[in-house]
């Protein structure tokens, strides 16, 4: 398996779709890179020589953030939005739909199960 930046990439993938496994690099990223460095976006992964790895670990490196720098970035703005008490950052601190989905009916994924409300008869003496 080839490792770059960290992550191993699975071998009989094309290395276009290998890229992808990488947190924070997309299919459009991953053309991007190839186009950059110059690498054949057909080829296996476990068809690239050492050169070809090293390049693109050396462009990721520097032109792309990925992972945990990416992964940290993220989750910091989250905390930020937290503490300026904004909307959006209120939203995720209950634990509810950020973007302005409805949760009348839906947004199950988000809020949880529910614990029934209300609806409760009383006990008969």
């Amino acid at each position: 398996m080839a490792r770059i930046v960290g992550v191993d990439i699975p071998n009989e993938k094309r290395i276009e779709i290998a890229l992808t496994y990488i947190y924070g690099i997309g299919p459009n990223t991953a053309q991007k890179i190839l186009q950059s460095t110059g690498v054949n976006p057909d080829t296996r992964a476990k068809d690239l020589s050492e050169g070809d790895i090293s390049k693109l670990y050396e462009y990721i490196e520097k032109n792309v953030i990925v992972e945990g720098t990416l992964k940290q970035r993220v989750f910091q703005n989250i905390k930020r939005l937290k503490d300026i008490r904004a909307y959006r950052g209120m939203r995720h601190k209950l634990g509810l739909p950020v973007r302005g989905q409805n949760t009348r009916k839906n947004a199950k994924t988000r809020k949880g199960r529910g614990a029934t409300v209300g609806g409760l008869k009383k006990e008969k003496k």
